[in-house]
């Protein structure tokens, strides 16, 4: 079989950087992107600030104390979304084969490419010497013989880097690395592994594989797998799109009744999004988070498709008749979604379903 060539594509601090490229008083400068308030968390920051240990997904107040200096950016998806179709556009020059993973990042399997370029280290060089060129950001890269190690790979000179595990270094490679590094080692499966004595890698692959499913199940095989570098997933591009949802965490807790202003702002969020998909969506979800952290959804799919912002912000906040928790239960987040997309000519005729 021949061996594949995959390249991972991360922008560099993408939110952050887009801030920077477009505001010039922004440049050098730490950035934070995200609202300010008690609820709200980093979705990106520059790298000035990451030297303040600011990270994505870290609470706004708590970046804020670490990074006093910090300029704080509210986000601003559709411009972020308008700069990732560029780089898709890029992409689509040397591959049709890519995998979005999110906005900021993708695969490409590159085993054949439409510049003919010789390796896949050229066309990983190509695609960030044209991203650098046409948008003006920087992104680094990974290459690899399979998706996994090619992920790993992208973070390893980050910003702004470039590196290469050929098929005959993997043996070298992966060993030393700590097991969190692997896909789905969180926090807790790393605990469980240090338990059995397995740190790295390495430790992992000392392992007999029975140990391990008797351990982890599934999940076992799948880790005995990754030690050894096998990752036989194809990178499997446009998967079409499932769901598209916004959600809201309130700066403290609320009344139901008092959820109406952030039902309408979200649903015209969602509506927004959606119209750049050619798939129609048929059921509306409500989803609420109450101040105990226990999570609600309420869902309609109406007879006919949604056909309106109006409609679909109608359809949200009729779906809150259906929460009766009692008037003194409090909410911290809520979110609106429109899910079960389908293609156009599978639309099928059915009465309203409650779910």
């Amino acid at each position: 079989m021949a061996v594949r060539k995959i390249v991972h594509v991360d922008m560099d601090a993408f939110y952050a950087s887009v801030e920077q490229r477009d505001d010039p008083k922004l440049r050098g400068k730490p950035v934070v992107v995200a609202w300010l308030g008690n609820r709200s968390v980093v979705c990106a920051a520059s790298y000035e600030a990451r030297r303040f240990g600011v990270r994505s997904a870290m609470p706004a107040l708590r970046a804020e104390r670490l990074c006093p200096e910090a300029i704080f950016v509210p986000p601003d998806f559709v411009r972020y979304r308008a700069v990732s179709r560029q780089t898709r556009d890029i992409f689509r020059c040397y591959t049709d084969l890519i995998e979005p993973l999110s906005l900021d990042e993708a695969y490409l399997d590159v085993t054949e490419n439409k510049c003919g370029l010789p390796t896949a280290t050229k066309v990983a060089s190509a695609i960030r010497r044209q991203i650098r060129d046409e948008l003006h950001l920087t992104a680094s890269a990974g290459v690899a013989p399979n998706k996994f190690l090619a992920k790993i790979a992208s973070d390893w000179r980050k910003p702004d880097g470039l590196f290469v595990v050929q098929p005959e270094d993997i043996d070298t490679f992966l060993p030393p690395l700590p097991v969190e590094r692997l896909p789905g080692v969180g926090k807790v499966t790393a605990e469980r592994l240090a338990l059995l004595g397995i740190r790295t890698v390495g430790d992992l692959r000392a392992q007999e594989l029975a140990t391990l499913e008797s351990h982890f199940g599934r999940h076992g095989h799948r880790l005995h797998e990754l030690a050894f570098g096998v990752d036989d997933s194809d990178v499997v591009p446009d998967r079409p799109t499932k769901s598209i949802s916004a959600e809201d965490t309130f700066e403290r807790d609320v009344a139901l009744e008092d959820t109406e202003d952030a039902i309408r702002r979200l649903a015209e969020k969602v509506w927004n999004a959606s119209r750049k998909e050619t798939r129609i969506p048929r059921t509306v979800v409500l989803k609420l988070k109450t101040a105990e952290f226990k999570i609600l959804t309420r869902s309609l799919t109406p007879a006919e498709t949604v056909a309106s912002c109006d409609e679909l912000t109608g359809i949200a906040l009729s779906l809150r008749q259906r929460v009766d928790l009692g008037p003194s239960q409090r909410f911290r987040l809520i979110g609106v979604g429109l899910h079960n997309f389908h293609d156009p000519e599978d639309a099928p005729a059915q009465p309203i379903l409650f779910e």
